[in-house]
């Protein structure tokens, strides 16, 4: 899997890369304060020794964002998302078997279509690396593999205001699984794989 996420790493840099340099006269930072609906999507295969329809499931919530991008050429960019560690309850059957942290940093090369119009849409695609820590579920009896590596996706659009103030939507969705363990022995596999939606400003410097 780490051979696999390298692999994707560099591409992501080399097809920004590979770009013409950005116009002299206009630089190539920009930077996003984002609020962002982190919205699971909850698949998880059924525990073992439980019921065949007891699932686990991982809380939604709203989270802050960071996102600096480097512009290589006006339509070529690359972003990288960050955040603070985020906490998260999990759930069985509806009911709380505890917690977990995790810190979800995600690179992206973006396209954007017409970088200079006032109304400006973009994809991205890219790699998610995901730390969980902290974990601490059914008792201190079960665990959760400490790293997730996964495909982003992403699409949005900015707004202009001026030179250098613009309003941005923006929406991903993110890889991110994980085994959950018990006395050695694996008793579900969780997919997060959650879709996050996000609206923000960015500036650019």
């Amino acid at each position: 899997m780490k051979s696999n996420a390298l692999a994707v790493i560099l591409a992501t840099l080399g097809v920004a890369l590979v770009a013409a340099p950005v116009h002299a006269e206009e630089s190539p930072w920009l930077v996003r304060a984002r609020a962002t609906h982190l919205n699971p999507a909850d698949k998880s295969a059924p525990v073992a020794g439980a019921g065949a329809s007891d699932r686990i499931s991982v809380e939604s919530r709203t989270i802050a964002e960071l996102d600096i991008s480097y512009f290589f050429s006006p339509n070529i960019a690359a972003e990288l998302v960050l955040t603070y560690p985020q906490k998260h309850s999990v759930y069985l059957d509806g009911k709380e078997i505890g917690t977990f942290k995790h810190l979800p940093p995600t690179l992206l090369a973006q396209y954007h279509f017409v970088p200079s119009s006032q109304f400006s849409p973009y994809v991205g695609a890219g790699v998610n690396l995901t730390r969980i820590s902290s974990v601490r579920l059914l008792g201190g009896t079960a665990d959760l593999e400490s790293n997730s590596v996964g495909l982003a996706l992403q699409a949005g659009i900015d707004f202009k205001i001026d030179k250098n103030w613009s309003v941005n939507l923006d929406i991903k969705r993110v890889n991110i699984r994980s085994d959950v363990m018990a006395g050695g022995a694996t008793i579900s596999a969780v997919k997060v794989d959650p879709m996050l939606a996000s609206i923000g400003v960015g500036y650019r410097f």
